[in-house]
Parts: C-alpha cells; sequence; structure tokens
C-alpha cells in the first residue's frame, strides 16, 4: 500500500488513536485523539487550546501515536507513527466538523468552537503491523520527505547455511535458498530468535 493508503485506514477503519507526547520535565504522556483527516501530505485533528494536550504540543511539537483495530490480538491491525505536528490553526475546522458530525454534540455552540485549533501530523515515519494474516504483515512507510530507516535483523555474509535460524524463526519468515540465507522482512517478528541462535553471529540488528 502507498502512505496515502495507510493515511486512509487510520482515519476511517481506525480513527482513535492513543498519542504520546512528553510534558516539561520529559515525562511521556498518553491522550486519545480522533484521526480525523488526511491528504497525500498528512494527517489532520484538533484540539482545545485550554487543555494541557495542546500546551504538550506547542511546547514538543513530536508526537508518537498507536491505532489499533480488531476483536482480539490474534485478529488485530496495529498502525503506529512518529512525526513532527504543526498548529494550523481554526479555518481547517468546517472541514473536520463536516467529516466527523459528532464534534457539533461535543461543542454544539459557537463559542465552544472557537477554543478549537486544527494541528497537522506532516513529517515522519510509520509502521504497519497485521497480526490477522499467516505469516504476520508489516511495512513501513514515510511522509513529508522523512528518511526511510531500516529496522530489524539482517543476515550478513557470514553466514554458513547451517539453518539454526530457520528452525527457531516463528514465522518462517527466513529464506534459505542461497548462502548467505535472507530475512523476508515484512513477515518478521523481530523478535531477535534468529540472532540469540546463530551460531557465528551472522545475523546483526539495525
Amino acid at each position: 500500500m502507498k502512505t496515502i493508503d495507510y493515511f486512509a485506514y487510520l482515519v476511517e477503519n481506525i480513527h482513535t488513536t492513543i498519542i504520546a507526547t512528553v510534558d516539561d520535565a520529559g515525562h511521556p504522556v498518553t491522550s486519545a485523539i480522533d484521526m480525523m483527516d488526511y491528504d497525500e501530505s498528512g494527517l489532520y485533528f484538533l484540539t482545545a487550546k485550554g487543555k494541557k494536550f495542546y500546551q504538550r504540543l506547542k511546547a514538543h511539537p513530536h508526537i508518537a501515536l498507536t491505532g489499533l483495530k480488531g476483536e482480539s490480538t490474534m485478529t488485530s491491525v496495529a498502525l503506529s507513527l512518529q512525526g513532527e505536528v504543526k498548529e494550523i490553526g481554526p479555518d481547517y475546522l468546517p472541514r473536520l466538523f463536516s467529516k466527523n458530525p459528532y464534534m457539533y454534540e461535543i461543542y454544539p455552540n459557537e463559542t465552544a468552537r472557537e477554543t478549537l485549533t486544527v494541528f497537522k501530523i506532516e513529517r515522519g515515519h510509520g509502521e504497519w503491523f497485521d497480526l490477522s494474516k499467516r505469516p504476520i504483515e508489516r511495512d513501513q512507510f514515510t511522509f513529508g520527505d522523512d528518511d526511510m530507516v531500516e529496522h530489524g535483523f539482517f543476515i550478513t555474509n557470514q553466514c554458513i547455511g547451517c539453518g539454526a535460524c530457520v528452525a527457531v524463526c516463528p514465522q518462517l519468515c527466513i529464506v534459505d535458498d542461497q548462502v548467505p540465507f535472507q530475512i523476508e522482512h515484512r513477515h518478521c517478528l523481530r523478535c531477535g530468535a534468529c540472532l540469540k541462535e546463530c551460531p557465528v553471529n551472522a545475523i546483526k540488528r539495525k
């Protein structure tokens, strides 16, 4: 999927996310925040200027969030991202309210709505993690010119093809048709079992 497809899934299927910010002491604080709109350049949400959440965003404009959808752990899809946020002001509010009409019940009068402002997550990177599939499926994406950074475990040329890693991989995502073996990262749990088991230290973590 493309980045905008992940944005669409987050807004239209998950919607309510848990966002982590930091306070002035550098301690993490979480808030339940609805992702209300998206376009190719980022995600949009709103908050009231009187909230401590607003103050934290202004002081430390970087967030991490996770949204989860599923009836149980084994049927769940998780989407997580980290990014930089920017206050774009109230001009975008009519669009957010039109797409999220329940907000009229929470803020039913104009005076209350005047306390609101819109933020955009405009630069960052994220990860898709789908436990409902066998093997599991994961993917990474970036937006707003953020750099893609590889994560996970990689098999180097030190590999001797012994198969010890294949035997312990819980998702059977190690391809052993040539040496060095390769890890199918889109199916990897990143549990580290292969790293622990390799007798020649051929597996490295990035």
